[in-house]
């Protein structure tokens, strides 16, 4: 039975290889990660009572930033997504930092945090061939984060900047309805709640949510009101769900 997208791949250890062998193989396991990401989701979907096919990651990034502070998040939007997308999610998420080849374990890796953020060129290229081979990243801002996760992106996609995706993005039109764009969770500093991503090759490979803290709301530990954590939840769900039909 296959367990997750990328484990039946014979992963490549970046630390061990040089940025010539790299750059050889890369085109080769991001198709075959590709194909094998495709055959995991018709599994996940079409066959919800089985044991867990899939499994959310949490980022452990450097630079002390707290990577770590969305306590439930993952837990509830695993749940969420099993409950209202027939997905078969693990809801114990896994922890793995952007240089490990276990990062290819896992279709959606989760970053959230309020301070610094840093990778070091390891990790940047790990994280950037985990995002072209098929893997997708979700960026919360947790109020903070910002001037610290655009340089971080920017040394993965140095040719990419972060665009703001319009209201008619499918990411807003998924099982859920977002006509105005991302829901404003967390008021911060009261400005509107922004989407953002980077478009590799036309595909959208890291959705950035800004002046809005969708992790908290998937959280259970903010008290905020049951409507605001639905919506949370809902826009955590057409996440989960773009990244593996687009």
């Amino acid at each position: 039975m296959i367990t997750n997208a990328f484990s039946t791949i014979n992963i490549l250890n970046l630390s061990t290889f040089s940025i010539t062998e790299y750059n050889t193989h890369k085109d080769n396991y991001m198709r075959k990660a590709i194909l094998f990401l495709l055959l995991l989701v018709n599994v996940s979907w079409i066959q919800p009572n089985q044991p867990p096919t899939l499994k959310l990651a949490l980022l452990k990034y450097s630079g002390g930033g707290d990577w770590y502070n969305d306590v439930n998040s993952l837990k509830n939007l695993a749940r969420f997504c099993n409950e209202n997308l027939r997905t078969n999610f693990d809801l114990e998420f896994a922890t793995v930092e952007p240089g490990s080849a276990e990062l290819f374990n896992y279709p959606v890796v989760y970053a959230t945090g309020h301070g610094n953020m840093l990778f070091n060129d390891l990790e940047a290229r790990n994280l950037r061939a985990y995002l072209e081979g098929g893997g997708f990243l979700i960026l919360n801002d947790d109020y903070g984060l910002d001037p610290f996760v655009r340089p971080a992106m920017k040394k993965v996609f140095p040719e990419l900047d972060f665009v703001e995706l319009p209201f008619s993005h499918p990411i807003y039109h998924q099982k859920y309805n977002f006509n105005n764009g991302t829901p404003k969770i967390h008021e911060h500093d009261g400005k509107p709640a922004q989407g953002f991503g980077l478009l590799w090759q036309g595909r959208l490979v890291c959705y950035y949510n800004f002046e809005t803290d969708l992790g908290d709301g998937w959280d259970d530990v903010h008290n905020d009101p049951p409507e605001m954590r639905a919506k949370a939840l809902q826009m955590g769900a057409n996440i989960v769900q773009f990244a593996f039909q687009q």
